[in-house]
């Protein structure tokens, strides 16, 4: 796309019979970055279907079920999100009710550079009820949602459209344009593979690398005895402990705790084995934490692609000439809220340069 300096108008480079409205859209990914563009872009009329790998949609905003016993749900990655863009607050409002998400009150402390321990600032901060991932689930509800299918190409047809091929050999054809979600290094080896190869050595690709994060939950029958909900250590091990249990909706007897492994501890030790992570991860929490209990049952999750090295602040990447877009928190500061303003800022450009007919 050009942009004409008289008018100040964008113009479509014409090519293989140029599409100059989108009406069929795919998107990769159903996390909220993904869910949030196809509610928004189905209110303005195009026909959205979304593929996501996973069983179910989530993205970050997981959750799993764990427990021999408890039979109680964790989430394991996004520990909570805040709301300060009111269009956010609006939009999960309006799609997905008021049932599926709440405050989170507690106890957070964290440790300053002179490691004394202090109270976080007040301030309100959500999860979804009775697990994260009740959010995106809710927010799934009526869209065309492809779950446990894995895109593996981009491919142009004759007529210029896009087609998508996945690791069991289907092709999903006939999209005028398609939008990642994926982080970096993910979105890099799908456009690799295809007709949209150009677009790997995007600069902004190219930088936005991502790190690691160990995740362990343990499970304490009797509870941790700790004095806190939530602590943030300020140490070369352990980023995050939280009480998943103190969380609104959360049922089952004990407590469920999750542990998150510092962003650079993480890098270094991605191929360690588990059960050494998962043991380094508890001793740190009972040490900084003063906790004397021990967990019974403990699962581990290795987050690849956690969080961004650099706060990106471009908000979302957008390839006219291709008709792809990416989009994710990564691209606009790396928070939960971020995913969704990662969105919208896409929608907006795409109905102001005549992409879309309107704004839903």
């Amino acid at each position: 796309m050009t942009e004409n300096s008289t008018t100040g108008r964008s113009t479509i480079i014409a090519s293989q019979n140029a599409i100059t409205v989108i009406g069929r859209l795919a998107v990769v990914g159903a996390g909220l970055a993904g869910l949030t563009v196809a509610h928004k872009l189905r209110a303005a009329g195009v026909e959205v279907t979304l593929f996501e790998k996973a069983r179910g949609p989530g993205g970050r905003m997981a959750s799993t079920r764990v427990g021999s016993k408890s039979q109680s749900a964790i989430d394991i990655g996004a520990q909570y999100f805040t709301i300060r863009n009111p269009a956010f607050r609006e939009f999960l409002t309006r799609q997905a009710g008021t049932d599926c998400w709440g405050p989170w009150h507690g106890r957070f402390r964290y440790q300053n550079t002179d490691k004394q321990w202090e109270m976080m600032r007040p301030a309100e901060r959500y999860v979804g009820i009775p697990r994260m991932s009740a959010i995106t689930r809710t927010l799934s509800g009526g869209l065309s949602v492809h779950n446990g299918v894995q895109v593996d190409g981009l491919w142009r047809s004759d007529n210029g459209c896009w087609v998508l091929t996945d690791t069991e050999g289907s092709r999903h054809e006939g999209f005028d344009a398609v939008i990642l979600t994926a982080p970096p290094a993910q979105a890099i080896a799908l456009l690799r593979r295809g007709d949209a190869r150009a677009l790997a050595e995007e600069e902004q690709l190219q930088v936005s690398r991502m790190r690691a994060c160990w995740a362990v939950a343990a499970y304490f029958p009797e509870g941790a005895g700790a004095d806190f909900e939530a602590l943030m250590p300020n140490q070369s091990l352990l980023d995050w402990a939280a009480n998943n249990s103190s969380k609104p909706g959360r049922n089952g007897a004990g407590e469920w705790w999750v542990l998150h492994g510092d962003p650079d501890w993480s890098d270094e030790h991605t191929e360690a084995d588990p059960q050494q992570v998962a043991g380094e991860l508890v001793q740190e929490l009972q040490k900084v934490g003063d906790i004397t209990a021990v967990p019974t049952e403990i699962q581990v999750h290795r987050w690849l692609y956690a969080r961004a090295r650099e706060s990106n602040r471009t908000g979302h990447l957008w390839h006219p000439d291709h008709r792809i877009a990416i989009i994710g928190d990564w691209l606009d500061g790396g928070r939960v809220e971020g995913a969704f303003n990662s969105a919208d800022g896409l929608v907006s450009r795409l109905v102001s340069e005549g992409w879309v007919p309107q704004r839903g």
